[in-house]
């Protein structure tokens, strides 16, 4: 028989539990999907979420031919392949063949290359799937072809409803009347991942002969006590974890931040998933307080790469303890929020002349360029000018944490602005 999360995929867009912001009334994909001018995209989202099951529903409804790849187990020939068979399956009044990539992060970038005349021509329609940042993992002309979506975990709401509908409608689970006495742990352990709430549903009706069978929290923490195998590290665990020892980073704490990345690695966790989350916290965390943690947690990001594991476990551990140990400020994070949400609220607001260029002879009559002045022809290489726009030149988005080196930093600048930096 197969698997409770394969007979309980859905069979239609409205029977699709989740991902209301894409796919609800007048949510954009939905959109696309009525209008049958569905374009390349990538769904980006955590396991379990329904990223290959929206696939395959997006195909059933236009109606169009649906290949599928897994990056895992295929090379630049399969692509090809898939791309000739598209060719000639395509009709000139139909949507074009679907071509689904799971895990579309773990393609190099020979087999990504492969597909861009396919998507460029409309040859076939692309649709990845990932649980990496695309940004990080797809090759930027790929990603310029497709637009990406962003999926959520499930939450409660849609969890208890899943399970309500598999006790209810799945032939096999109904012949043992399951009532759902209590579902919080349940739904706990599975993390907003719709796959590991079935899989433990089916397991835990498959390991009792008891009849009517009552669902509680005590029996569902009792059983994963005695099979800690029963759920794997990818859903709660695997967001749980790192934020751990992001938290202990921030905290200043090396062994904690250790211990967490070591329950990581032996769950079997992407080593390059822990370095990124190194450099966003190098960045986020410490920033200007010291910034030499950047350019070690980007170190240890190539060393991974260079040196595979084991042993990339070893510049991983430096760069954790490093970033634990360094002194903290989120002063640039504060500010480009900051600066993002100005440029949101005042709209694009002129380049002031004298910032512009004046490579033509008409620019340079226009005031392009006129009056700009060169720091690095006046002492300690700077005068005070304007630079930001007119409209809010007397606006400050950086304010500094003084830990010793940013203090150095925010003393200059009193030097050179005065007024404009000092505390109010």
């Amino acid at each position: 028989m197969e698997p409770l999360a394969e007979r309980m995929r859905p069979q239609t867009l409205e029977a699709y539990i989740g991902q209301r912001h894409l796919i609800g009334e007048g949510a954009l994909l939905r959109n696309m999907v009525v209008s049958r001018r569905v374009s390349s995209f990538i769904l980006w989202g955590p396991p379990g979420v329904g990223k290959t099951t929206l696939a395959q529903l997006i195909a059933h409804k236009l109606e169009t031919p649906f290949y599928t790849l897994s990056a895992v187990t295929s090379g630049v020939r399969d692509v090809r392949d898939v791309i000739e068979k598209a060719k000639n399956n395509r009709f000139f009044t139909a949507a074009s063949p679907i071509l689904f990539i799971d895990e579309i992060h773990r393609f190099s970038k020979s087999q990504q290359d492969s597909l861009l005349a396919a998507v460029e021509k409309g040859i076939i329609t692309l649709i990845g799937a990932t649980t990496e940042n695309p940004s990080f993992e797809v090759i930027r002309p790929l990603l310029s072809r497709c637009q990406v979506f962003v999926l959520k975990s499930l939450d409660e709401d849609e969890l208890r409803q899943l399970l309500i509908s598999a006790i209810t409608n799945d032939s096999s689970l109904k012949e043992r009347a399951i009532e759902l006495c209590e579902t919080k742990a349940i739904i706990r352990y599975s993390g907003g991942d719709a796959r590991k709430l079935l899989n433990l549903l089916e397991l835990i009706v498959t390991s009792t002969t008891e009849t009517p069978l009552r669902i509680t929290d005590e029996l569902v923490e009792n059983y994963l006590q005695q099979n800690p195998t029963a759920y794997d590290k990818d859903g709660e665990m695997h967001y749980d974890l790192v934020s751990a020892m992001i938290k202990s980073i921030r905290g200043s704490d090396p062994d904690a931040a250790l211990y967490w990345m070591a329950r990581m690695i032996e769950g079997g966790e992407d080593p390059k998933f822990i370095a990124r989350r190194l450099v966003i916290s190098a960045a986020e965390d410490i920033g200007l307080a010291n910034p030499n943690a950047l350019l070690l947690a980007n170190a240890a990001f190539d060393a991974i790469a260079k040196i595979g594991w084991p042993e990339g476990r070893i510049p991983l551990a430096e760069a954790a303890v490093y970033l634990a140990v360094s002194p903290k400020s989120n002063s640039a994070y504060y500010a480009i929020d900051a600066a993002l949400a100005e440029v949101r609220k005042s709209g694009n607001q002129p380049v002031p002349l004298h910032l512009r260029n004046a490579p033509t002879k008409l620019m340079e009559s226009l005031g392009y360029a006129d009056g700009y002045k060169y720091p690095h022809n006046y002492k300690d290489n700077f005068t005070e000018q304007q630079y930001l726009p007119t409209a809010l030149s007397e606006k400050r988005f950086w304010f500094p944490q003084h830990s010793p080196q940013e203090e150095k930093h925010y003393q200059r600048m009193l030097n050179c602005w005065g007024e404009r930096f000092k505390e109010k």
